[in-house]
């Protein structure tokens, strides 16, 4: 996982060859089993401190030994760091950047441009803060694979092919009432070298700015009913039931456009005890 676009593929892929090869999607799902029956019977109500958080250090998700932190954080006097930074505002934000199937050429002088291939899907949701207050005026970006599962990044080793009409890539403002909105392509699974056979579910990344860039938070959604759940390290991770079923958005017939989409609804909590999971700051 990473807090820019596609370098995580390289960050995926970047395990032991020895255990990419020798490793069995069987070998990572017995692991996986054995952390969370252990977890299961750590407390009395099964659910550990900081359950809902993923672990830094989860074995079955090899990349995670050589990425987690090993040394106490470098202490800084906050005073030093810059508080104040650019911000997006509606000025800078066009509204069709909302819009991934637009072709990667639109409003170029290509002559390439056209309907991206795969299921087209609408993406919208509510961001809110711990009370339930909408969070107007948020920049949400998202990034994302293609349906072939392959992102448009020069990093990218997955050999599916590129959609010249898929830009991948895509932020908006929301609104007053703390609403969102993309347009997009389902993205498709794809391999990450974690052990053999290794299938990352399909999902798609997403970043949120506060009012400075030091406030920033990254997290994934996914989609319903993945058959790749139960075999991935990286979902797995958190050994929270509740908090993983947090990321997976549901099928909203009401956000569907005729004969055009389909809809998702995913919400986002930034705070209180119901927020979402999100990549711990690098």
């Amino acid at each position: 996982m990473s807090t820019t676009p596609r370098t995580d593929a390289a960050e995926e892929t970047a395990v032991p060859s020895s255990d990419a090869t020798a490793t069995t999607q069987e070998e990572i799902s017995a692991e996986i089993a054995e952390i969370a029956a252990q977890a299961a019977q750590a407390t009395p109500d099964g659910q550990p401190s900081g359950a809902r958080q993923p672990r830094i250090d989860y074995p079955p998700y090899r990349s995670s030994i050589l990425r987690h932190p090993t040394k106490d954080p470098r202490h800084v006097d906050p005073e030093t760091i810059e508080r104040v930074a650019p911000c997006f505002g509606h000025r800078d934000v066009h509204p069709l950047e909302a819009d991934l199937t637009i072709g990667a050429h639109a409003g170029t002088n290509s002559a390439v441009s056209g309907e991206p291939i795969g299921e087209r899907i609408t993406v919208t949701g509510r961001i809110v803060d711990g009370d339930g207050r909408p969070v107007a005026g948020q920049l949400v970006e998202i990034w994302q694979a293609n349906a072939a599962g392959r992102y448009v990044h020069k990093n990218e080793q997955h050999p599916a092919p590129l959609d010249p009409n898929f830009t991948g890539v895509g932020r908006c403002l929301t609104d007053a009432n703390g609403d969102y909105r993309f347009r997009t392509i389902k993205p498709g699974p794809y391999p990450w070298g974690n052990h053999r056979n290794a299938w990352r579910p399909a999902h798609i990344h997403f970043s949120l700015f506060g009012n400075a860039f030091t406030q920033r938070l990254v997290t994934q959604m996914y989609f319903p009913g993945d058959p790749l759940f139960a075999l991935d390290p990286i979902y797995q991770a958190i050994t929270d039931q509740k908090a993983r079923d947090a990321l997976v958005a549901t099928y909203d017939h009401d956000r569907t456009v005729p004969d055009f989409s389909m809809g998702y609804r995913w919400d986002i909590v930034l705070t209180g005890s119901g927020r979402i999971w999100t990549e711990p700051e690098k």
